[in-house]
């Protein structure tokens, strides 16, 4: 079958890529390996409690009316009303190390006037960096690229500062270790501090449902469980897809929202797609893997005296956002509280989440000396124990235990190692759940685990093959509105205005 467009894959940009096409009657079909949509991006139900896999909070808010930020393109590209998105915004969030902590909300001057209290010395600096931010064009995809640190070191001189403004950003969205590129960082510091974080009261369910209803409406075709072996390339072209299952799709574009190195791999032999001019030929690999604990409390955070949204921290006074050479660094981390958004129903599950950075390597050799293992490690016993305790597994393999057994040290360490910012919560858990980079890769295909691709990013979205296009989140643009961003802004840009059709809304 021949299409105007095949997307691969199902997350937030392949879903917004197909519905812009799908809204201009070109034929496309979103192709997805596993039974659910959603990639890192998704949602899963356990023992009567509904968990959400990656989303904390939907970043870049804009009240209703709002022009020219990035939710109001969105909205505006796929013509979806405010309302429809039911967002709730945070009460307030912080940046905790030790010894300080920044307050912020969506309210900007939050943030500033904490700043100016805790640094009176870099406040001039600060406003400094906010103004560079502001006058800095994202959107020019053909900029080039410079590392965030030293120009954020021109106006601010205090490390501890620095550390504290680059945390959450790195764990919200870098690729790389201990640094990030300029236009990333610009990103970053716009959608959590300039516009802030909001919630459906459903979580990313309601996000998902929204646009896969208006993905079908448009008259898009959606095919689950249909992964793809390899990209078909004819003459130094992309001319579409073959699935795993033998079965061959022919198309004018193909967008690839599996990465950068993934889609690599998928090419054909001799027509690896280069990165950009001059780069080298194959993307390095991310380092970036995380593991979640998720705890279900008998009651909501806010009665245990935890009053912010989400939590940026580190037990050390300079934050290192690198691989740790342990399974997992529990010295900092998100700690996020998904009723404590002002939501207008008190959330069924009280959750309490923290993400640390992990090793993928120590990780996926766990798994692999236990066999076929869960996903996920889905509690079967109450809390504390994290999948199957290691005295309920006697009869199993010793490997098995030991994966299972280091699963439930490290949720324990990591509910530990958050105590110096949060009350004590462990005797309010209920049932707990934890994935690894495992789970990761997984769901998004991403060797490593990487959560956030390669380091080395594809702005244009171009590989160096006619016809094949990066979009997500190794094109750049981050987030949920950032990665449905990248797929609009590629579909208009590689398919839309190489047709000749007027894209705006």
């Amino acid at each position: 079958m021949h299409y105007d467009a095949i997307i691969i894959g199902a997350g937030m940009s392949g879903l917004a890529a197909g519905i812009r096409l799908a809204m201009f009657d070109k034929k496309v079909v979103v192709l997805e390996r596993h039974y659910v949509w959603g990639g890192l991006n998704s949602f899963y139900q356990y023992k009567g409690h509904q968990f959400d896999v990656g989303l904390h909070a939907m970043t870049n808010y804009a009240v209703k009316g709002a022009r020219g930020l990035p939710l109001s393109r969105l909205l505006k590209q796929l013509r979806i009303r405010h309302d429809e998105l039911d967002l709730h915004q945070q009460g307030f969030s912080s940046v905790s190390f030790p010894g300080e902590k920044l307050k912020f909300s969506n309210d900007f001057n939050l943030l500033r006037d904490e700043v100016a209290r805790a640094f009176p010395h870099q406040v001039d600096g600060f406003d400094k960096l906010a103004k560079a931010v502001r006058e800095f064009n994202e959107l020019d995809l053909d900029a080039p690229q410079q590392d965030a640190r030293p120009v954020v070191r021109r106006f601010i001189t205090e490390p501890l500062l620095e550390d504290m403004i680059f945390c959450p950003l790195m764990f919200y969205g870098s690729a790389r270790e201990h640094d990030m590129d300029w236009d990333q960082f610009v990103v970053m510091f716009k959608s959590i501090f300039f516009e802030g974080f909001a919630r459906p009261q459903q979580g990313v369910r309601h996000v998902l449902k929204l646009l896969i209803d208006r993905y079908r409406k448009a008259g898009g075709e959606l095919r689950l469980k249909a992964g793809v072996a390899r990209i078909l390339n004819s003459n130094g072209r992309a001319a579409g897809i073959e699935l795993e299952n033998g079965e061959q799709l022919t198309a004018e574009a193909v967008l690839s929202s599996a990465g950068l190195v993934e889609t690599s791999r998928l090419c054909s032999a001799g027509s690896q797609p280069a990165q950009a001019v001059g780069a080298p030929p194959t993307a390095p690999v991310g380092k970036l893997s995380f593991t979640e604990t998720i705890s279900v409390l008998d009651k909501p955070a806010r009665e245990l005296g935890i009053e912010e949204t989400i939590i940026f921290f580190s037990n050390r006074q300079r934050f290192a956002y690198e691989q740790p050479q342990d399974d997992v660094d529990t010295s900092s981390g998100v700690i996020c509280m998904p009723g404590n958004f002002s939501l207008p129903q008190e959330p069924k599950d009280h959750l309490l989440r923290i993400t640390n950075i992990a090793n993928f390597d120590r990780w996926i050799a766990k798994a692999r000396s236990a066999g076929s293992q869960p996903a996920t490690g889905a509690g079967t016993l109450p809390a504390p124990a994290v999948g199957e305790a290691p005295t309920a597994c006697a009869g199993e393999a010793p490997a098995l235990r030991d994966y299972y057994a280091a699963k439930q040290r490290w949720y324990e360490q990591s509910c530990a190692d958050v105590l110096g910012h949060i009350a004590d919560f462990r005797s309010h858990v209920k049932l707990v759940d934890m994935f690894t980079p495992r789970t990761i890769r997984h769901y998004t295909g991403h060797e490593a685990g990487a959560v956030y691709g390669s380091p080395r990013k594809l702005r244009t979205g171009q590989t160096g093959i006619d016809g094949l296009y990066i979009i997500g989140t190794d094109q750049g643009f981050l987030g949920i509105i950032g990665a449905a961003l990248s797929g609009i802004s590629m579909a208009n840009r590689w398919v839309l205005q190489r047709d000749g059709a007027a894209v705006e809304a």
